[in-house]
């Protein structure tokens, strides 16, 4: 019972401070969400689920709500399906591998802002790279409602692909050699040492990547408020860009802590479930 008293002791500093940053921030965005508040013209009074009721029958919400999921899935789905196969490069390359690592490394390091700005230069409709390669077209990524989303995904798979890249590579790393020797010498095929060897060790990692990668572009803002601010005609309007204009645009602070609110029980939910998956994953059979 001591040791156990001398553990909390030693932790309540950290958790005076966790409580501070995080939990009252929290509960008072949370108290917020409860109230009509427009700071600008002294408006405060008590909402209760006002705002939660008309977030449900609210077109806009459903579609920032239908952006996000798009946008999470897509993205992470190319950013943990890239990542597998240069880690799998990666292994076999022999020559260059640290120059390798240095621009993955590179990708990852550049700021969100700086990599959101690089793009805009490069899906610049009339002196972009993009539109150089593929022939001097004019194409406006980024004004046209059926381009603008697929452009912010490449943007974020471009910048998001090292991240899994390094993680599932360090996996590989600690896989024996041996293990591949002995399944060439029984006759295995390329495929099947992959599928029976490679996989089954390195899918617990990806699990873990493609949790820390979902809970960050369900929360992505930042890339699409500089390349496109939640349009053209809301088509990239994720729910962290409306909250950021019930926040701070049209100051609704009550209507834009709600959003918030419904983001972060989203980013909860999402959590729980991947943690019992990974939980499932490493229980033995």
């Amino acid at each position: 019972m001591t040791d156990r008293r001398i553990g909390w002791l030693l932790l309540a500093p950290a958790l005076a401070v966790l409580g501070g940053l995080t939990v009252y921030p929290a509960l008072w965005v949370i108290w917020l969400s409860l109230h009509y508040r427009i700071p600008v013209f002294s408006i405060s009074r008590w909402a209760g689920l006002d705002h939660y009721a008309f977030l449900a029958v609210d077109p806009r919400f459903w579609s920032a709500a239908w952006v996000t999921a798009v946008f999470a899935v897509v993205s992470v789905a190319l950013e943990c399906a890239l990542g597998l196969a240069i880690a799998l490069g990666l292994r076999g390359q022999h020559r260059a591998r640290r120059v390798a690592l240095g621009l993955l490394l590179l990708a990852w390091a550049l700021p969100s802002v700086v990599t959101a700005k690089m793009f805009e230069w490069l899906y610049h409709p009339a002196g972009g790279l993009v539109n150089f390669l593929l022939g001097g077209r004019l194409i406006n990524w980024l004004g046209d409602p059926a381009l603008a989303l697929p452009a912010l995904i490449g943007a974020d798979v471009w910048r998001s692909t090292p991240f899994v890249a390094l993680l599932c590579y360090a996996r590989l790393l600690t896989i024996p050699g041996e293990l591949y020797e002995a399944a060439h010498v029984d006759g295995a095929a390329a495929w099947q040492s992959f599928a029976r060897i490679t996989w089954p060790l390195v899918r617990p990692l990806l699990l873990v990547a493609l949790l820390f990668r979902t809970l960050d572009a369900l929360r992505a803002f930042d890339i699409m408020f500089v390349l496109t601010g939640g349009g053209p005609a809301g088509s990239t309007e994720t729910l962290t860009v409306y909250a950021y204009r019930s926040l701070f645009q049209t100051l609704q602070v009550g209507f834009g802590s709600a959003i918030g609110v419904v983001v972060f029980a989203l980013v909860m939910l999402v959590a729980v479930a991947y943690l019992r998956l990974i939980d499932a994953e490493e229980r033995p059979a």
